[in-house]
């Protein structure tokens, strides 16, 4: 019995090396899509003005609770649209933990129709770099 060739993705960010287009499969395709929405603020792209969280700006603000909670239900909203049809639903959760100068953002869920379990950890802190690691 043949199986099924289990498909790829463009990888984010774009890139062509020698052997042609980098591509990704499921599980890197979605971890992309979350850094995509996480990273790219609102209005950025021309057709899809309500795309992205923009969390590089929180950098800037003041660390705090209010802050947290604000960014969490901006992200599950963002999250919730991008990720449909590749993330079942009931499983995304975000949490969003502010530690002195540093915000965490971790990112949970089950790819849709496998359920196989991720974590990512997204890390933001006061020199503006963000640091990010999967988990799966």
């Amino acid at each position: 019995m043949a199986t099924l060739p289990s498909p790829r993705y463009l990888a984010f960010p774009f890139r062509i090396e020698e052997t042609g287009a980098v591509t990704a499969d499921r599980s890197q395709h979605v971890r992309q899509q979350i850094e995509q929405v996480l990273f790219t603020n609102p209005g950025e792209r021309v057709f899809r003005a309500d795309f992205g969280a923009g969390v590089q700006a929180l950098v800037f603000e003041p660390n705090d609770s209010a802050l947290a909670a604000v960014t969490k239900k901006r992200l599950v909203s963002s999250l919730s649209e991008a990720l449909a049809g590749e993330v079942d639903p009931r499983t995304l959760t975000v949490d969003v933990v502010s530690e002195e100068e540093k915000l965490f953002v971790v990112v949970s869920y089950s790819l849709a129709t496998l359920g196989h379990t991720e974590r990512q950890e997204i890390l933001l802190g006061t020199a503006g770099t963000p640091s990010g690691g999967a988990h799966g």
